[in-house]
């Protein structure tokens, strides 16, 4: 089974970036799951204030269960980023890897 991407694009408001910037930090402390592969964060060049958060998981099935692994804290968070976006700019993206092995 190959990895899973989830992938997450918006904009936020640019008098929250600060507050922005420290809910981040603090997800990146707490989201250290056995299933999660990968929590990162970028910033689109040339577009001040847009973002991407890229969740890498180390398989499908670890993509389905992950919403069991979050605690409290982490699902405060997550609801706090959803009010600092602008609108409706967020844009979600799931990406499943190609297995290239060869099958006879």
């Amino acid at each position: 089974m190959g990895r899973v991407k989830l992938m997450i694009s918006y904009e936020i408001d640019p008098s929250k970036r600060e507050e922005y910037l420290a809910v981040i930090r603090e997800l990146k402390i707490l989201l250290n799951f056995d299933s999660l592969e990968d929590y990162s964060v970028y910033e689109v060049r040339g577009k001040s204030n847009h973002f991407e958060e890229i969740y890498t998981y180390k398989s499908e099935e670890a993509f389905e269960n992950s919403d069991d692994e979050e605690n409290e804290r982490i699902s405060i968070l997550i609801n706090k980023l959803s009010t600092l976006t602008n609108g409706n700019s967020t844009k979600y993206s799931t990406l499943f890897e190609v297995n290239s092995s060869k099958t006879n």
